[in-house]
């Protein structure tokens, strides 16, 4: 967990169930307005870019939605690569060795909190609306 005791306010723990549905968020990744997800799993929250390894593409089949069926694995909506929650590595599926891009999170407080990084930043409160993104 990161030491600086700050971070961007992402949610409060009660909004994420345990393998329920993620919150999702935007962030700008590499200058460019991206979206991001967070998730309970196996009691602790993990976040990721929500972009497959395989094509970039979101991974939802609907808002929030990252989980496959039996709420194991989270599952590219498109192509069916398919990740492991815990560390967002590749397990089956066209995305090879490929990873999911984390995202730091920190839960305390009954808080969830997320941590920009170099690449990694929150969107400024005067960026245009998400529609106007390509």
């Amino acid at each position: 967990m990161p030491e600086n005791p700050g971070g961007e306010l992402l949610c409060a723990s009660a909004e994420l169930e345990e393998r329920g549905r993620a919150f999702v968020w935007d962030v700008l990744m590499y200058r460019q307005r991206a979206r991001a997800f967070a998730l309970r799993f196996e009691g602790r929250v993990v976040a990721y870019i929500n972009r497959c390894a395989h094509v970039p593409t979101e991974l939802d089949w609907q808002p929030g939605e990252f989980f496959d069926q039996d709420r194991r694995w989270i599952l590219c909506s498109i192509h069916g690569a398919t990740y492991e929650p815990a560390d967002g590595r590749c397990v089956g599926g066209p995305c090879g060795r490929g990873r999911l891009v984390a995202v730091t999170t920190e839960e305390r407080d009954g808080r969830v909190y997320w941590y920009p990084s170099r690449d990694i930043q929150p969107v400024p409160f005067d960026a245009a609306p998400a529609e106007s993104f390509p």
